[in-house]
């Protein structure tokens, strides 16, 4: 496999883990707090509903996109996509944002489960219903990765299988848990998988460019694939860049800021 194969692997892999985390966390906390039939019945109806989403949505932009503009939209969607989890990360490692914390997540979510009453005989909608949310908008976000990357580098068996072994990691690892894996490294992957998507996301939206050509056709980078390497290069600078920036202004910021007792003899003296 080439670097572009590779990387849309990993990307869409640890994407997948991301997210699955997340909702598996949600899932374990209905399930074990109020009823694992409702929250699994809610995570199945969830996975139908993706499917179905992932059908209609994939058949559309396929359908009525030439290569170009697709490579075009799909570029500028990851791009905004990647960028908005840079964002988290950047801000995350600055110490401008609290760490996602799953434990917390975990707590909340079952404080939230124990506060909404007895679980009834039947289906327990309050179970059913946070856990099929959980799991279709955490699983909306990796199918809109596996589209985009699948469809933009022509390789959707890759994208697919990537996602569906970032899930079976998660879930396996879930079962041998029983509970939130709180020890995964979720900021990091975060802050990976976000690099990727705008690096990825630049690439593919600069080829797209070329619609606005007479022909239509994609634009090619100097170097093709291994321009991706460049462009996930020239992201990490750009965000280690502003993190140091961001901690050098709350350094200056600290500083400059009087000290409690000096500020109230400064009150009393004037």
């Amino acid at each position: 496999m080439n670097a572009a194969v590779w990387g849309l692997a990993t990307a869409v892999f640890l994407a997948a883990m991301v997210e699955m985390v997340e909702a598996l966390t949600i899932v374990m906390a209905m399930g074990m707090t109020r009823s694992w039939r409702s929250t699994l019945i809610g995570a199945g109806t969830a996975l139908v509903a993706l499917a179905a989403f992932t059908a209609v949505f994939g058949y559309a932009i396929t359908t009525w996109l030439p290569e170009a503009a697709l490579q075009l939209a799909i570029g500028g969607l990851l791009l905004i996509f990647g960028q908005q989890w840079l964002r988290k990360a950047i801000l995350r490692s600055a110490g401008l944002k609290a760490m996602h914390d799953e434990d917390e997540i975990f707590a909340r979510e079952v404080a939230d489960a124990e506060r909404a009453g007895a679980v009834p005989r039947g289906l327990d909608w309050f179970s059913f219903v946070v856990s099929f949310k959980g799991v279709f908008l955490e699983g909306t976000e990796v199918v809109f990765i596996v589209l985009t990357f699948g469809l933009s580098a022509r390789n959707m068996p890759v994208a697919i299988v990537a996602a569906v072994a970032g899930c079976l990691v998660v879930l396996g690892l879930g079962i041998a848990v029983r509970g939130p894996l709180s020890r995964v490294p979720e900021n990091t992957l975060k802050y990976g998988v976000g690099l990727l998507l705008a690096s990825f996301g630049t690439f593919w939206a600069v080829e797209g460019l070329g619609v606005f050509r007479s022909g239509r056709e994609s634009l090619a980078w100097p170097g093709s694939d291994l321009a991706i390497l460049a462009l996930i290069l020239g992201w990490f600078a750009l965000s280690r860049l502003m993190i140091m920036s961001l901690r050098g202004g709350q350094t200056r910021g600290r500083d400059s800021a009087p000290e409690p007792a000096e500020y109230g003899a400064h009150r009393g003296d004037s």
